[in-house]
């Protein structure tokens, strides 16, 4: 049985939300960070029972749902170093291939930590930038019959998030796209295959993802509309033989900046177009529903606010429609917080 998304990762970029993004340098800084948490936590859980062990044959997606709302995705800020931190909080149910509750439950509580640097290099015409990110998560995962997953809630070190190079290019007439490679590092603290020291769902991937993206925004006169879209390719965890399909997901924000105060609307949408594959993903009986393949789409009310310095956003998200996935309830908290 398939159970999908906990986990998203974090990739990362920030953009101004003003239209004066060449003029207002000093307050897109903070209003801009957009941080692109997508490897870290948003995942899918498959849950394969067979002869050799009742454990989780695969673990989490590429993306963590509807953590990028309300952020600018085509431009960079001000050259600097940058912290971001996510405090995302999620009451998930499971959903199966025909979209209907299974009975699974997870609770997740995801901090995602971001360093960003924004040297003042050109490459190509585009302002040049990198990141890192280092998520932990704390999990508990509910569902009859698998008692060495369930109810057993720990802390854990998701796969790290590295992110050489975001490009960002300012087309004129207010338009900004944005273009970067962001890599999801095989180096979690348990994962399928390596579980957990007190059982329990798997902190991260036992594989290595690779994750290009595009962003473009248009910003006029306190308004940001903006889009993202993500490209997700996974490595096959080599000692579950399972390899998760390829993903497409994307972020879609529409906000008005008065002032201090940002308020708007997010969505995503999370669609997986090739099966799971693998002795695994067979074992998994992922032939027989669907190749496995998640779909999940979101969307919610956010708030944001600039305290001084530092710049709080805050949105919630309920998930509208999932298949082969967890969808329900999203918080996400981000303060984003320059260095320099």
């Amino acid at each position: 049985m398939r159970l999908c998304n906990l986990m998203a990762a974090s990739t990362l970029t920030f953009a101004s939300t003003t239209n004066n993004y060449l003029s207002r340098e000093g307050d897109i800084l903070y209003k801009s960070l957009r941080i692109i948490p997508r490897l870290v936590l948003a995942g899918c859980v498959t849950i394969g029972f067979s002869s050799k062990s009742s454990y989780a044959t695969e673990t989490w997606a590429n993306t963590l749902p509807a953590i990028n709302q309300g952020l600018v995705h085509g431009a960079l800020p001000p050259p600097g170093t940058y912290g971001v931190y996510n405090s995302y909080w999620a009451s998930f149910s499971g959903y199966d291939n025909h979209g209907k509750a299974n009975g699974t439950k997870l609770d997740a509580y995801i901090q995602v930590p971001i360093l960003f640097w924004v040297p003042g290099y050109k490459i190509l015409g585009a302002n040049y930038a990198a990141a890192i990110a280092l998520p932990f998560d704390y999990t508990n995962f509910k569902m009859a019959g698998a008692s060495a997953l369930s109810n057993n809630g720990h802390w854990g070190m998701f796969n790290a998030i590295v992110e050489p190079v975001i490009l960002s290019w300012d087309l004129g007439n207010n338009l900004y796209v944005k273009a970067g490679l962001a890599v999801a590092v095989d180096n979690a603290s348990s994962s399928a295959g390596h579980p957990p020291s007190g059982n329990g769902a798997p902190s991260g991937n036992g594989y290595w993802s690779l994750e290009p993206e595009f962003g473009i925004s248009w910003l006029n006169d306190g308004w940001n509309v903006s889009a993202n879209i993500q490209y997700g390719y996974n490595f096959i965890n080599s000692t579950t033989d399972y390899k998760s399909g390829q993903q497409i997901s994307g972020t879609y924000t529409i906000t008005k900046t008065l002032g201090k105060w940002t308020l708007g609307v997010g969505a995503y949408s999370i669609n997986q177009i090739t099966a799971d594959t693998g002795a695994g993903a067979v074992a998994a009986g992922c032939p027989g529903n669907g190749g496995c393949r998640l779909e999940s789409y979101g969307a919610g009310p956010l708030i944001g606010y600039q305290f001084g310095g530092v710049n709080l956003v805050v949105n919630y998200t309920r998930s509208i429609y999932t298949r082969n996935y967890v969808g329900g309830n999203i918080v996400n908290a981000r303060l984003i917080i320059p260095f320099d």
